[in-house]
């Protein structure tokens, strides 16, 4: 069947050659309708509970998506004239970048004050060039002094600022985060050339939303020619060949294009994930092209022609072609249960980049290769080595049983030492500006992790309720005891700081009122004396019957994050359960995420180990061989994740995909081997250690060069600057190196051992 198919093939070569380029083009024009999505929203699903709860916090206050703009005097004085002329100057511009709604900074800060029976709200520096020494001082006084700014616009030692921009993006179009982010930057350029005794840099969420799509692109001007490079030596090293490399190569690009392609026309966005899944498609698509030709080489060098010869290798590789394509294409499919959808599209996307390799491989590749010359007939490097490896195998089969199992469990042991963990901002290298940049507004102004919590009540007006303030200001005191804290934001301070100004700026009297109709008044008449733009709708809901406390944390892990939640909703739960408190933001959805993500992959995970282990049974005909299969395809992600207790011990949520993603990648050296082990048994009659011999001799060479392929793509993913990324290619890098050495160090061995005691048997 397999034979008269590819003979039908080879007899149609050049319509099949041109129908395959044809196909390409058509599917691969989607690919014109791929575009980076750059929303960190993109991370979690519509259903997932925390993005809920943010969407409804952000629903109730003003969105908080913000640009924050770092900046520090070279003489390591904020409170200069010259100083606070310029970051009135920054301050005035930045209300003109795209979509921004608000500006806050020192000078612009709407500072109180009673004038006998009045108060007076205006900008906290009205005119720089006409402050003195004695003015300036007063400035830096007020503004280290109060709570709203310190930590967030002003570092206590009065050497670093901020100005901060609330960007409220209306979700319309893709280049918005783009336009936002490159006014900003236009305006550093502008302002750092305007006054050199500044240094400007951007932090913030509108600034890491802009990072995703930059690391994305960095990666694919970098890594895939690096990847391609390293294919096409490796080829040729390895085929010895123009002819074969050609097809390969050709074959690859087309899988490729076909997966994005796809990928275009289903509307699915690119994502730093996404941006992984050619790198893969290009090592994976190898091994199919590498089983048939390396077969191919060997039967022209016994004396076949090429036609002949591709003939016999499809019939001998096609069935395990076909199932190792099925196993990692149900292996990537299992990524659709991940709780990120990135990772869904990552999933799908190289799940159909490698049964577009398959279909090519069955096609055009037969198809290409008859036509290209063929001339040399020297067999594949490595070829005869590979046989006196598989008889060092077999003479030492016992001892390389015993010393296989005790390492492997050895290393199998120490998973436990992995803890599921992740710091969100360390998603980027510190070759991204972003992460430098947020790195030092950490350590020098503020931190760049929020959590916001909305204390609300049930009735209108019922935050100017004394106690509902009491309670506030409990809670905001709490937190700023809490060692994690770098700043609180809360409408309680401006209270006291309004009862202060309404009793002759007295500072006996910074505390709350304790009058419900006074306090209503105090708000109100502060209200309407503040600017456009400089509202409390970021603050306050619009019945008046909530307000959001904004907590900066210093940079933590995910389980930091965690239990910093819980053990504020626990003190909240105690101390004042009638009101209800909600905490959510970024720094909350991201630390939730690793958790959930890895609950999802393992239901995934189950099912595709059980869909994988149904195929291995039908494929092999035998239920014994099919389970004795699974072993070394659960083996190698279990010491791979020992190995990575052992020098890393930190599992975040892009590693918590690796065991679901692999698990269809390394079944297929099992595959091969045990296919060719069998048929030797089967249709050759040989014993087991002849059979093992016979395996080894024809597709160990194929086995080595495709996981030497597949570790240095992954290697090479290993290198980019989005940490998802690295992580996830690194990993699975040792998850396939360990994947070759059990099936070839443990798998021989236990079939030669089982047969030995009449366990098994063909």
């Amino acid at each position: 069947m397999v034979e008269l198919y590819t003979q039908m093939i080879i007899r149609w070569r050049y319509l099949v050659i041109l129908l395959t380029v044809a196909t390409v083009m058509g599917i691969g024009y989607g690919a014109q309708k791929l575009s980076f999505s750059n929303d960190y929203r993109m991370f979690f699903g519509q259903d997932n509970p925390q993005l809920l709860a943010f969407e409804k916090m952000q629903n109730t206050f003003n969105k908080n998506d913000n640009i924050l703009f770092v900046i520090t005097p070279k003489d390591g004085r904020v409170f200069s004239t010259d100083t606070l002329a310029a970051i009135q100057d920054i301050t005035e511009e930045a209300w003109q970048i795209p979509f921004s709604t608000r500006v806050d900074s020192i000078t612009n800060h709407q500072h109180t004050a009673a004038e006998e029976d009045d108060l007076v709200v205006d900008d906290l520096v009205v005119d720089p060039s006409a402050l003195t020494e004695d003015d300036l001082s007063r400035i830096q006084s007020i503004a280290i002094n109060e709570p709203m700014m310190v930590r967030r616009l002003i570092s206590p030692d009065s050497r670093y600022t901020g100005i901060n921009v609330t960007v409220q993006l209306p979700g319309e179009r893709l280049d918005e985060v783009p336009t936002a982010v490159a006014y900003a930057r236009g305006m550093k350029a502008k302002y750092t050339e305007k006054y050199p005794n500044l240094d400007i840099r951007l932090v913030g969420l509108t600034m890491m939303n802009n990072a995703f799509p930059e690391a994305s692109q960095d990666d694919g001007q970098n890594l895939y020619p690096l990847a391609l490079g390293f294919i096409i030596i490796t080829l040729l090293l390895m085929l010895k060949g123009l002819s074969g490399t050609i097809t390969t190569f050709l074959m690859i690009i087309f899988s490729i294009v076909t997966a994005m392609g796809l990928a275009g026309w289903l509307g699915i966005r690119l994502s730093p994930p996404v941006m992984s899944a050619p790198i893969m498609v290009l090592t994976m698509a190898i091994a199919d092209a590498v089983h048939l030709l390396v077969t191919m080489k060997h039967e022209i060098h016994l004396g076949k022609n090429k036609v002949d010869a591709m003939v016999e290798s499809m019939r001998i590789n096609f069935w395990p072609i076909f199932v190792t394509t099925l196993t990692t294409v149900l292996g990537f499919l299992s990524l659709n249960f991940s709780d990120a959808p990135p990772f869904h599209d990552l999933g799908n996307i190289a799940a159909m980049g490698v049964a577009a390799a398959f279909i090519y491989s069955i096609t055009f590749l037969p198809a290409l290769i008859t036509i290209l010359p063929a001339r040399s007939t020297r067999e594949v490097t490595g070829k005869y080595a590979m046989g006196h490896f598989g008889d060092f195998v077999i003479r030492h089969y016992r001892s390389l049983l015993i010393v296989s199992s005790v390492v492997v469990l050895i290393l199998v042991a120490m998973v436990p030492k992995n803890e599921l963990n992740d710091v969100f901002v360390e998603y980027f290298d510190e070759t991204i500006d972003f992460r430098l940049d947020s790195d030092y507004a950490a350590e020098n102004l503020t931190g760049v992790y929020y959590i916001d919590f909305s204390l609300g009540t049930n009735e209108s007006g019922g935050i100017s309720n004394p106690e509902y303030l009491k309670h506030a200001d409990d809670f905001v005191q709490y937190l700023r005891s809490q060692p994690e804290v770098i700043h609180v934001f809360s409408l309680t301070d401006t209270f006291k700081r309004l009862n202060k100004n309404m009793h002759g700026d007295d500072p006996a009297w910074y505390k709350l009122p304790e009058e419900r109709n006074l306090a209503a008044q105090y708000l109100l008449l502060y209200e309407m004396s503040l600017p456009y733009g400089l509202d409390l709708n970021n603050q306050i809901d619009v019945g008046k019957t909530a307000t959001k406390i904004a907590i900066t944390l210093e940079t933590l892990s995910s389980n930091e994050v965690l239990a910093f939640e819980q053990r504020i909703s626990e003190w909240l739960q105690q101390n004042m359960p009638e009101l209800e408190g909600n905490g959510t933001g970024p720094t909350v959805m991201f630390a939730h995420l690793g958790k959930r993500n890895i609950n999802s992959m393992l239901v995934g995970t189950t099912v595709a180990l059980f869909l994988i282990s149904m195929v291995l049974i039908v494929f092999f005909r035998s239920l014994r061989y099919g389970l004795i299969s699974l072993l070394p395809n659960l083996l190698p992600a279990a010491a791979a994740f020992g190995i990575w207790g052992l020098f890393v011990g930190q599992v975040g949520i892009a590693l918590s995909v690796v065991t679901g993603m692999t698990l269809g990648i390394v079944v297929d050296d099992t595959v091969h081997f045990m296919s060719k082990y069998l048929r030797a048994r089967r249709e050759k009659g040989l014993d087991a250690k002849q059979a093992v011999h016979y395996a080894f001799n024809s597709v160990g060479i194929a086995l080595l060069v495709t996981s030497v392929v597949l570790v240095a793509g992954f290697m090479i993913m290993a290198q980019s600057h989005f940490e998802l990324n690295a992580g996830m290619g690194l990993l699975t890098s040792v998850v396939i190196t360990m994947a070759l050495a059990i099936d070839f160090m443990l798998l021989p061995p236990l079939l030669i051992k089982l047969e030995e005691n009449g366990e098994i048997r063909v």
